[in-house]
């Protein structure tokens, strides 16, 4: 049975995006899923060795892409931080396996959408419309 085993590889199109209180559909892209520590170097008296430690974490921002529908609980909750009324939620970015069940689960916190795109309209190209969300996290745990 495919990903039984702890050493056979995951495909990257099995993935499942949650965010509370916003329902999603189906989801094509997910992009941005990083979290990173900043590195601060300094000298220690006549040390001629620059030593490195570890400074401030944060998260990347995630980028979300979808088939544009009708439904606009997205763009609504973009609006309402345009507005100037932050709504930070939680959510979870799941990863499945070919028989759907998951294998992964990386949460984010303290979430906010900071950038809302309709991507390219153009009537030579029969592909479908893409809305296109970006989000403002502040922390990632894989759970």
């Amino acid at each position: 049975m495919p990903n039984s085993r702890s050493f056979d590889h995951i495909g990257a199109f099995n993935f499942l995006l949650e965010i509370a209180g916003v329902t999603q559909g189906p989801v094509t892209y997910i992009g941005g899923l990083t979290a990173r520590t900043d590195v601060v170097s300094f000298k220690d008296g006549s040390d001629i060795t620059v030593r490195q430690r570890p400074g401030r974490s944060r998260a990347d921002n995630l980028v979300i892409r979808r088939g544009y529908t009708n439904n606009d609980e997205l763009l609504d909750w973009y609006e309402t931080v345009r507005s100037g009324k932050i709504e930070r939620k939680a959510g979870s970015i799941i990863i499945a396996g070919d028989d759907a069940s998951e294998l992964a689960r990386f949460n984010f916190y303290e979430a906010w959408p900071c950038r809302w795109s309709l991507l390219v309209l153009d009537s030579d190209n029969s592909a479908t419309l893409i809305e296109e969300v970006e989000i403002a996290v502040e922390r990632i745990e894989k759970a």
